[in-house]
């Protein structure tokens, strides 16, 4: 399905009944609902068994396609997810983000607090000495489709990628804003370059109502499905 916003397109799934999870996926600038299929497990699947799961691509990507200005960045994003979840009639809801959901899930908590019962953070992305890395990610991302933007600028892209990524531990919200948040996180342990562990550790210890997750990556050995769905399900609202 296509959310029409102004001059943005936003690509959506909807996925069983019930009380809603929006899912933000893995796949750095590329974030795109397609991307659950190879991850180490596949959240579209499993928990639309009990939830009403709606997977999105992020614009510009997969499916989804918006305009470029210099003016891009965190917030941009966060606009695009609570508009499709008005556009859904989402009054309340459950998060999930991997990878640079993460970020994604905690601007919506930033923006709507009182919207969202709880969030799983899937091994996201942060600062760790890795700068350059996610500058290639967004240059890898950018290169090819700019022909397909040219009411953008070099200095445009530029900019945007300043606005996403060089920026301090989660890019988008400070250590200040993780000790405020009251929303119970479920915080699944990255464990490389893109997903540092110390930055899972660091939302998990600063975070009043985290719970670290050190192994999850083998859903059927770690029980990952199971213990996913009971902690959605105790903080779905009766």
């Amino acid at each position: 399905m296509i959310f029409k916003r102004d001059n943005v397109q936003i690509y959506y799934e909807v996925h069983g009944e019930g009380f809603p999870i929006l899912l933000f996926a893995p796949g750095g600038m590329r974030s795109a609902a397609s991307f659950w299929r190879g991850s180490e497990w596949d959240p579209i699947d499993a928990l639309s068994s009990d939830f009403q799961v709606i997977a999105m691509d992020q614009r510009n990507a997969g499916s989804s396609v918006a305009p470029v200005t210099g003016s891009d960045g965190w917030s941009t994003y966060t606009s695009d997810h609570i508009a499709l979840a008005d556009h859904l009639g989402l009054e309340k809801l459950h998060l999930m983000g991997g990878c640079i959901g993460g970020p994604y899930c905690f601007g919506f908590i930033e923006a709507a607090p009182d919207r969202v019962c709880s969030a799983i953070i899937q091994q996201s992305i942060g600062v760790d000495n890795n700068q350059d890395i996610f500058f290639d990610l967004f240059d890898s991302w950018a290169t090819p489709i700019k022909d397909a933007h040219p009411e953008a600028s070099e200095e445009d892209w530029l900019q945007f990628r300043s606005n996403m990524f060089e920026k301090d531990f989660l890019y988008n919200v400070d250590r200040d804003f993780i000790r405020q948040c009251e929303t119970p996180l479920w915080v699944l342990m990255g464990s490389d370059a893109f997903h540092p562990e110390v930055v899972s550790r660091e939302i998990a210890e600063l975070a009043p109502n985290a719970t670290l997750v050190e192994a999850w990556k083998n859903p059927d050995q770690d029980n990952t499905v199971a213990k996913a769905l009971e902690f959605l399900h105790a903080h779905t609202p009766k």
